[in-house]
């Protein structure tokens, strides 16, 4: 099986330990590639809502993955997320190929990369922490809710919908937090004389560019892989966007395979 070479992949708020991680659709991801580094932009594993009965073998499985990938030579970039903030207190461990940080700076192609996750913008992270928690759990209940709706929709022949991105999308345009999320990265990011900035944290896949008084700049947020299930990659000359497709996967890569090969069962809970 050949896998894609690329210099840098960049993900964030995989949501390890959570019901609405597409775990093994990341491990047909992971297993398609061979990149040089893999950067974990926050949110990789969910401390906030992990509950020591629910750890499914596929998310165990996307842990083996990365330490194979690492055995491999490939380097591991953890930067802390708000639900896994509680590693912040690690944030300058080195083991090996796995690098704990809080944020990280890249010089590549003689350009500056700033990458950080992106709660620090986040108003109910730095002042009402239990709320931000109390809708982590309402927004996993959602996810449950969702998935028992799609399955009755597909049995009728209609399209899945995605309560949760209809119901995110319809507050954060009322009060503008995406847009003056992505604003103020940018904007701090010129300042600080950075040509791109990479964030996380609001679910949001995008690239898009910037410009103001002082300067321009290249904002990118990796999304997640909840609703979105994209990544950045890095090539060795641009960034892009990574969309999952089923069809883009041979066989012996697709999920049914990889259930024979591990023996997953999605259900396999460990108490």
């Amino acid at each position: 099986m050949k896998k894609r070479p690329l210099e840098i992949v960049v993900l964030s708020d995989i949501h390890l330990g959570t019901v609405g991680c597409n775990a093994i659709e990341l491990l047909q991801y992971l297993n398609s590639i061979d990149p040089k580094m893999i950067i974990l932009n926050g949110d990789f594993v969910d401390i906030w809502n992990f509950r020591k009965y629910y750890w499914p073998e596929s998310h165990m499985m996307i842990l083996r993955t990365l330490l194979t990938m690492m055995t491999n030579g490939t380097d591991i970039y953890y930067l802390t997320g708000n639900h896994d903030e509680v590693l912040r207190k690690i944030s300058s461990l080195q083991l090996g190929p796995l690098f704990i940080r809080d944020k990280m700076v890249l010089e590549l192609n003689g350009e500056k990369v700033w990458i950080f996750h992106g709660d620090i913008f986040d108003i109910t992270m730095k002042h009402s922490k239990w709320i931000a928690k109390l809708g982590g759990k309402g927004y996993d209940i959602l996810i449950l809710i969702n998935k028992l709706i799609n399955y009755f929709l597909l049995k009728v022949g209609r399209e899945k919908v995605s309560l949760s991105k209809r119901i995110k999308d319809s507050v954060k345009k009322a009060v503008r937090f995406i847009d003056d999320f992505e604003t103020t990265a940018m904007e701090l990011a010129i300042d600080q004389g950075y040509d791109y900035v990479i964030c996380g944290h609001i679910h949001q896949p995008k690239i898009r560019g910037y410009e103001n008084e002082k300067g321009s700049v290249i904002y990118m947020n990796s999304g997640d892989w909840i609703e979105n299930l994209t990544s950045l990659e890095y090539d060795g000359e641009q960034w892009n966007m990574y969309k999952y497709q089923e069809l883009d996967f041979t066989p012996s890569q697709r999920i049914e395979h990889l259930i024979r090969k591990n023996k997953i069962q999605s259900e396999v809970y460990i108490r």
